[in-house]
């Protein structure tokens, strides 16, 4: 039953969030301040984390960082979705562009957020259909470095993280794409 129906027939459940996010700091905070809202969290730090939480739980809703360690948050969302396909996902990057926030909407996300970003924020945004069309995108255009870190990711997701496979696909030594991928992303 839905917690928001389960409130209508008089039963009390608690809404169910998974927090992922590498600052363990914003992650302790957000937990703290959704408890406060009467939600049951979840939280881990890198995707296979994350991973194992699901096994059992379903998730009424996730707040996930686009980018951290290992792979990308975007590879995450399948796996939230094949658990919990009603959750409503939120995708909360400090480095966004318009190419991964389309990739996070197509995966299932229901909002791409950018940081940062406060509670009521993403509290809202779980009730959104889609993403909100009145934000005006940024005039800055990501550098061509950027963009080719975000390439990059996008090829790793599509080998399911497989390092040896992204490696040949991009044409490039698996050691050369470990010391790329071990850095932090590209700024815009």
């Amino acid at each position: 039953m839905d917690p928001a129906d389960a409130e209508l027939h008089g039963v009390r459940t608690k809404r169910r969030l998974l927090i992922v996010d590498d600052n363990e700091q914003l992650c302790w905070a957000l937990t703290r301040a959704f408890e406060r809202r009467d939600y049951e969290i979840r939280a881990a730090t890198c995707v296979p984390s994350a991973s194992a939480l699901l096994d059992g739980w379903r998730p009424d809703y996730a707040v996930v960082d686009l980018c951290l360690p290992g792979p990308t948050g975007l590879t995450l969302i399948p796996r939230i979705k094949s658990v919990a396909p009603d959750s409503r996902i939120v995708m909360v990057s400090g480095y966004s562009s318009i190419a991964t926030a389309v990739e996070a909407i197509k995966l299932g996300a229901t909002q791409y957020l950018m940081k940062p970003v406060d509670v009521q924020t993403i509290e809202a945004a779980f009730h959104h259909d889609r993403a909100d069309a009145t934000v005006r995108p940024s005039d800055n255009l990501p550098s061509v470095d950027r963009v080719a870190w975000e390439y990059v990711q996008r090829v790793l997701m599509e080998n399911k993280g497989n390092i040896s496979a992204t490696a040949r696909a991009l044409r490039m030594h698996r050691k050369t794409l470990q010391r790329k991928l071990g850095r932090h992303p590209v700024a815009q």
